[in-house]
């Protein structure tokens, strides 16, 4: 944290002598001054909503556009465009969780998690599982060689969180890449995508518009009992659809995923609402302009892709 800016304030000008030849000033009006300055709050204020409204708004539109793009090309034409984008977010999500730990006091190396959100997703798009999992092993040998090349000072606590990291970020989300390896993974992708925002759009509406009874008071304040079972109906729908359409698969397949997918989508909407409030910060992050942090959009991607690999690749799919 950089150290408080001295600000030096100058000397208050002398007042200028009152001649005899000056006019007096007269006192003005008193119901001026507190117009005047409403006035100017007013415009201060609508210049600010303009403000932000101007900053963020075509910020998150042109993020959301640029994702959505990226990862309709991937689906549609070339699958290395979407594990290359999927790779992009997985640094800047690694990023900001190590740059918030670090914030508190638990010094994360951002290197050696760099290099697991590289060799990761990688492992998972060209070897499968199997490559996933060693690119892990070998990640938490760097995170363990750093931290013996550190001094003892929190060695053991920088070790664990850098671990947590590895595991929480690149690791779960490279599910999603490995599905590309399989028969019609791209269309596996496109269906746990689609389920996913209907958790998201679906429990929204409902629990903005129905929902009284909070799910986890102290963890998500706004969620809700009635927008989680929105969220539930939603995706089963969506994921039946899907699944029956897209993959010609039984539509109960769609259905148990989606029932799956609501369940893990809270379960990793939760894991980052707790990290946050564990932390004290409102946001992972800012580097998704309109968007907040790399995290805060991928959190519920962060346990449905290892879900949806695990129905996609048993044996009756």
């Amino acid at each position: 944290m950089s150290e408080p800016t001295d600000l030096t304030v100058g000397p208050a000008a002398a007042p200028s002598p009152a001649g005899p030849s000056s006019s007096p000033q007269m006192p003005s009006d008193a119901s001026e001054v507190p117009a005047s300055r409403r006035e100017r709050q007013e415009a201060e204020a609508t210049t600010a909503r303009a403000s932000r409204a101007g900053r963020n708004l075509p910020a998150a539109i042109t993020v959301g556009v640029l994702l959505l793009g990226g990862a309709l090309v991937g689906l549609l034409w070339a699958p290395i465009v979407l594990a290359a984008l999927v790779i992009a977010l997985l640094l800047l999500g690694v990023y900001e969780t190590a740059h918030a730990l670090s914030s508190r006091g638990v010094l994360v190396p951002v290197v050696p998690l760099w290099i697991g959100a590289v060799l990761m997703p990688l492992g998972a798009y060209f070897g499968g599982i199997e490559a996933l999992v060693l690119a892990l092993a070998v990640t938490i040998l760097i995170i363990l060689g750093w931290g013996v090349s550190r001094g003892a000072g929190g060695r053991g606590e920088s070790v664990m969180g850098s671990v947590f990291v590895a595991v929480w970020v690149p690791f779960f989300l490279s599910f999603a890449v490995a599905l590309l390896r399989l028969e019609d993974g791209n269309l596996m992708v496109a269906c746990m995508l689609l389920m996913v925002v209907s958790n998201d759009t679906f429990g929204y509406l409902v629990g903005a518009r129905f929902g009284r009874h909070p799910m986890a008071p102290k963890i998500s304040p706004k969620k809700s009992w009635e927008g989680f079972l929105g969220s539930t109906v939603g995706s089963v729908l969506v994921g039946s659809v899907a699944v029956a359409l897209l993959l010609d698969h039984p539509w109960w397949i769609g259905a148990l995923l989606g029932a799956l997918t609501v369940a893990s989508a809270t379960a990793g909407d939760f894991s980052e609402s707790m990290v946050k409030r564990e932390l004290n910060l409102k946001d992972m992050g800012s580097m998704l302009p309109g968007h907040g942090g790399a995290m805060d959009r991928l959190d519920s991607l962060v346990f449905s892709a290892p879900v949806a690999y695990m129905v996609f690749a048993l044996p009756f799919t």
